[in-house]
């Protein structure tokens, strides 16, 4: 007798072998709390650009907002809870956008793309969340004479170096406030594009739409900051240095560079499942 899917219950391929364990529910079908967890250490690096050139990479429906001043980001995280104690690292180029929908307006970071050094984030992030998740090599930074050296590589090609330099400790009194809630009605957060194409229908969409992590209910707690000088550069790819990604990071590395706006090392605890995750219409 063939199974039948359990109504509100998340799954994921292959479904055959029933509910799939992940970030929003775990091996006793209930989530995670993650208030102590994980332990995150992030190194970025922001600089302005030619606004033109960003608003090439957006969707329908968005604009850029404010300056175009790009942040390019890697996130290495630890004793994350739905892995069983494991952990992953992360990197994301982000730019601040609008979007206005048919019935929806919100505004924050948008994310252009997100590398993940694990299949199973970038699996459960693309499917369920409609985070543009792909993978790359993402080894622990090099930190050397006050300088600290991060890079990213894709089958040994190292497409991308960040460094940060002259970084000064920020005192817990400093540290940035919480951004307050808007009265407008504008929705916060970090913005996406989820597209998924339609099996055997090629170059046809099954699902596309914008899609928004809410910026409040988080219980990440920013325990260590500081800030200083940083410069990133990506590095020019051939096809046949990433076949499938060569294009990203080309557009990355023909985006002018202005000015660059300094560079962050940040220590947080703390986070959220994410099942707040919401498609904006």
């Amino acid at each position: 007798m063939a199974y039948q899917f359990q109504p509100g219950v998340m799954y994921l391929m292959p479904t055959h072998f029933g509910p799939m364990t992940g970030p929003r529910r775990g091996p006793d079908g209930k989530g995670y709390a993650c208030i102590d967890t994980p332990k995150n250490t992030s190194y970025s690096v922001s600089f302005l650009t030619n606004a033109e050139q960003l608003e090439e990479l957006l969707p329908e429906g968005f604009l850029l907002h404010g300056e175009p001043v790009v942040t390019v980001y890697q996130t290495h995280l630890k004793e994350i809870e739905w892995l069983a104690g494991r952990g992953y690292n992360m990197m994301g180029v982000t730019f601040p956008a609008t979007y206005t929908g048919k019935r929806d307006r919100a505004m924050g970071p948008f994310l252009t793309v997100l590398w993940e050094n694990m299949t199973e984030p970038i699996l459960t992030g693309r499917e369920q969340l409609g985070f543009s998740k792909i993978y790359c090599e993402l080894p622990d930074p090099a930190v050397c004479l006050g300088e600290t050296h991060v890079t990213a590589h894709w089958q040994g090609f190292r497409f991308l170096d960040m460094k940060l330099t002259n970084m000064r400790e920020v005192a817990p009194a400093d540290y940035p406030a919480p951004a307050a809630p808007r009265t407008d009605g504008v929705l916060t957060g970090l913005l996406h594009y989820k597209y998924m194409p339609r099996t055997g229908h090629w170059g046809e969409a099954d699902a596309a739409y914008a899609c928004l992590t809410p910026a409040e209910g988080s219980n990440s707690r920013l325990t260590e900051l500081w800030q200083g000088d940083g410069t990133v550069e990506f590095h020019p790819a051939r096809w046949e240095d990433m076949p499938t990604q060569y294009m990203i990071v080309n557009a990355f590395h023909n985006l002018e560079i202005k000015e660059f706006r300094g560079g962050t090392v940040s220590k947080t605890v703390g986070s959220k499942d994410l099942s707040d995750q919401r498609i904006l219409v």
